[in-house]
């Protein structure tokens, strides 16, 4: 008797492979949470524990050439992800939609979420202090599993339920945008540094 896997869940890892590039974000990124005053008040009512500029910039690539050297290499990462994908795209390529900073202050959290009307969706990496949280990503059938039995500790990963993805700087992590993720409290003393993406037809 054999079995196999099926219905495969892709998940990339890559790096930026430019310690310089990494440097000249992480300053871009500290500038912006400084003095991006709406970015820091939707942060504070809407819960978020650091800073985000989700709901107030849409223009970092024209606003700073260290954003515009990132996207340079996040279009090759992407293409090779769609690649890896077998996606059919019928001839085209797969399209920045959105990018925004987010600085985590320790014990920040992102609640478990999806990135709709996209196709890839990832983060690139910038600062990852000791104790950083991870990314957790969830298995899409969980809603379906019903009275299926919890996995061993010693599931390889591609049978768990629950897989968490470790970054240092310069990660580049990619995914497709219906796969549920979020990021757990970290114990790190220092703010963790991320750029996320979203990527359309």
């Amino acid at each position: 008797m054999t079995s196999r896997s099926l219905f495969a869940t892709r998940f990339y890892e890559g790096s930026l492979g430019d310690a310089q590039l990494v440097e000249e974000l992480e300053a871009s990124c500290r500038a912006l949470a400084a003095e991006d005053e709406a970015g820091r008040r939707w942060s504070k009512a809407h819960g978020y524990r650091g800073y985000t500029s989700y709901a107030s910039l849409n223009d970092l690539p024209q606003r700073d050439p260290a954003f515009a050297d990132l996207v340079r290499a996040l279009n090759r990462h992407v293409a090779a992800f769609a690649a890896d994908c077998a996606f059919d795209l019928g001839g085209k390529r797969l399209k920045l939609d959105s990018l925004w900073v987010n600085v985590l202050k320790p014990g920040g959290a992102h609640s478990g979420h999806i990135h709709p009307h996209s196709v890839v969706s990832g983060t690139c990496y910038v600062a990852v202090p000791p104790g950083a949280g991870a990314l957790k990503l969830e298995d899409p059938r969980l809603p379906m599993l019903m009275a299926a039995p919890p996995r061993r500790g010693d599931a390889p990963e591609d049978l768990r339920t629950f897989v968490y993805a470790q970054s240092q700087p310069g990660s580049v992590f990619l995914w497709e945008s219906w796969l549920r993720h979020e990021v757990v409290p970290g114990t790190g003393r220092d703010e963790r540094i991320s750029i996320s993406f979203n990527y359309r037809v």
